[in-house]
């Protein structure tokens, strides 16, 4: 009768990426010698089965040749950025016949992926740019809010406009997703009109703000996320920070920077001659999303009631979830 193979013990996850790992974990010289396949289980923390492959002649879900360890593990295909993970593995040897000889199951690690790296935005950024459009003029940034907002806003913070967490929404590797906080705002103008729409999701109050006051050339811009909600129509995440600040600190290691003069999203152009006032231009094809780092104080601009009745509430994108079978906003790694 063929020697028991030892329990895998000691598991350790190390250079995670958002789509790939690598793991190690103890195994006797007998067993490093004779194994011929690892059995690795993974699966979402949160949906993790108590029932895991437990029979001897059940595959699992992943199924490797034994080499030498540590071991990568890769693929978008089952593997997501910033997302927890339950892992356990079983060595095996391969019969004669056909069948294995397995070792029991090891204990049950946790980690978690990584988000995206520059080079990967990179790529996001490079789809982003085929759905940009022409550019369009714009006078000012505005934010929709419900008048709870900003009586909030007056009474408890002096009229300032305080930075807030950005929440998941959009691509699950976005590097500021839960990291950065920020104030929305939109730039977007209606076609026929060159103003802001006349309806929002957000609520029936609108600060605006002139454009020069969050873009200027103070001012560094990043991209932070592609994406779609199951529509046709896309949405780009922007980050304006002020340069020096923590927030330009915090994406200039992980976010791509734009040109604030030549860029396909968001566009400032200084005056050419003297009297001449600023251009701002804004891409027409995508709803732009604009975080600013830094508190806004009310007194920059204005809050107007908006004269649009329909709200739009299935427009908004609090926590929306990205569409991963999209083919023009998805990239070759984890969603």
């Amino acid at each position: 009768m063929d020697t028991p193979l030892a329990t895998p013990c000691n598991i350790q996850i190390c250079e995670v990426t958002c789509d790939s790992f690598r793991i190690v974990w103890d195994m006797t010289p007998e067993d490093t010698a004779r194994a011929t396949h690892f059995f690795i289980d993974l699966s979402r923390k949160e949906c993790r089965d108590p029932n895991r492959f437990k029979h001897r002649d059940v595959p699992t879900k992943l199924v490797a040749k034994a080499v030498p360890l540590p071991m990568a593990v890769r693929g978008h295909w089952f593997l997501s950025p910033c997302t927890e993970y339950c892992v356990a593995v079983q060595t095996a040897v391969r019969q004669p016949d056909g069948e294995y000889l397995v070792s029991e199951w090891s204990q049950v690690v946790e980690f978690c992926t990584g988000d995206y790296a520059i080079e990967h935005l990179q790529q996001l950024l490079d789809k982003a740019k085929g759905s940009a459009g022409r550019l369009l003029k714009f006078a000012v940034f505005y934010r929709n809010q419900h008048p709870d907002y900003f009586d909030c806003v007056r009474k408890e913070f002096a009229g300032l406009m305080h930075p807030a967490l950005k929440d998941t929404s959009g691509s699950h590797g976005s590097p500021i997703n839960g990291k950065l906080q920020g104030v929305f705002f939109s730039c977007n103008t209606e076609f026929d009109t060159g103003l802001p729409p006349k309806d929002s999701p957000y609520g029936p109050l609108r600060f605006q703000i002139p454009a020069g006051h969050l873009l200027n050339p103070d001012i560094s811009l990043y991209f932070a996320d592609f994406y779609c909600m199951y529509t046709a129509y896309h949405y780009v995440v922007l980050v304006l920070a002020p340069v020096g600040t923590e927030g330009d600190h915090f994406c200039r290691s992980r976010l791509p920077m734009l040109d604030l003069a030549s860029n396909p999203f968001l566009t400032y152009t200084a005056p050419q001659r003297p009297g001449e006032e600023p251009h701002y231009c804004h891409a027409s094809d995508v709803i732009l999303e604009v975080l600013f780092t830094e508190p806004v104080s009310l007194d920059q601009g204005t809050v107007e009631l908006i004269s649009g009745h329909h709200q739009l509430m299935s427009l908004t994108t609090a926590n929306a979830k990205k569409d991963p079978s999209c083919k023009v906003c998805n990239i070759s790694v984890g969603r």
